[in-house]
């Protein structure tokens, strides 16, 4: 029996390599708009397919919509933060992505791309590996909720049903990385990069995911040479990508090391300036090195891109802060 591919341009959305939390004002209102379209893999449109935005923060908000007769949709009145979005339609693979919402500016087009369902006889009938998706999306949660082990055994199970989605061993290297089993988790990140090297499509991200979580290892292990080496390269490989720049950023900022966060969540800006969080970040360390006029520019730049998001009313006290230091 052949196996069923179906997962293997879903699975990189599902659980992140580094998990990015910025909550939204208000349950995600606000004033923002997004708007897109739906592909199959031919670049043909894809009328009636269902799409769903979820952000979750201290509360969940949860927006619906679908595609018209051109495969376009849109959505109003969002808030800013990272907001998950998911495009279903029958007898295809449902795709999602994580995409920042802003509402200063206008927010690029998404455009998701989503693959037929590969059916496979087997037997009396036809499989087809629905639960697989929900089975990932389980894994997501409980590693979201710190249950590593749980979520471990999750992918395991996938992983053995499913060994052609070698993104996986990203996801599992992911959780041996924060149950501290630093070198199944290098394993598990070594195995992802051998096998992405055959995969065309989405190979040069995989590779970058998987060699910086080796460089969080090698860093949580305060092997500062070597870890500094892995996310080098990992962002030479995807340099405009902002998120991954920010991630390597939060990982330095966790691990106490201030100048190398800086450079990370700087060169974030320097792929996309609009983008508010790592404004906040910078502002954050530089507010922690007592270096008050930095920490406030970067704050002000803060507020200008974010007037009412959910740390706005945070970022403004901390401001009322430095002006009363400079008193």
């Amino acid at each position: 029996m052949k196996k069923n591919a179906l997962l293997k341009f879903s699975l990189i959305f599902l659980i992140t390599l580094l998990s990015f939390h910025y909550a939204a004002a208000q349950a995600g209102r606000g004033k923002a708009r997004i708007a897109g379209i739906v592909l199959d893999e031919q670049k043909n449109r894809i009328a009636s397919s269902k799409i769903v935005i979820e952000l979750r923060g201290r509360d969940t908000a949860v927006r619906e919509t679908t595609t018209d007769q051109k495969g376009e949709w849109s959505l109003i009145g969002l808030g800013s933060g990272n907001w998950r979005i998911t495009a279903t339609a029958d007898g295809y693979v449902p795709a999602t992505m994580i995409y920042f919402v802003s509402q200063i500016g206008r927010n690029p087009k998404i455009t998701l791309t989503l693959q037929k369902i590969i059916e496979t006889e087997a037997g009396d009938g036809i499989i087809k590996d629905e639960t697989s998706l929900d089975l990932i999306d389980q894994a997501n949660q409980l590693f979201l909720e710190g249950k590593y082990d749980e979520a471990l055994a999750l992918l395991v199970q996938f992983l053995e049903t499913n060994p052609e989605a070698y993104q996986t061993h990203i996801n599992i290297g992911d959780c041996y990385k924060e149950k501290g089993e630093y070198e199944k988790a290098i394993e598990e990140y070594n195995l992802a990069l051998e096998m992405a090297k055959k995969d065309e499509e989405l190979g040069k991200e995989m590779i970058a995911k998987a060699m910086a979580g080796i460089g969080d290892c090698y860093l949580r292990r305060e092997d500062f040479e070597k870890a500094q080496s892995f996310f080098k390269e990992s962002i030479e490989l995807l340099p405009d990508n902002e998120i991954l720049a920010y991630n390597v950023g939060e990982i330095y900022f966790s691990s106490q090391k201030m100048d190398e966060a800086i450079q990370y969540y700087a060169l974030a800006i320097k792929i996309m300036p609009d983008w508010s969080p790592p404004y906040y970040k910078i502002g954050l360390v530089h507010l922690n090195k007592a270096e008050y006029e930095k920490a406030k520019e970067n704050f002000t730049k803060f507020l200008e891109l974010e007037p009412d998001s959910e740390l706005a009313g945070t970022v403004r006290n901390m401001l009322n802060y430095l002006e009363k230091i400079k008193k």
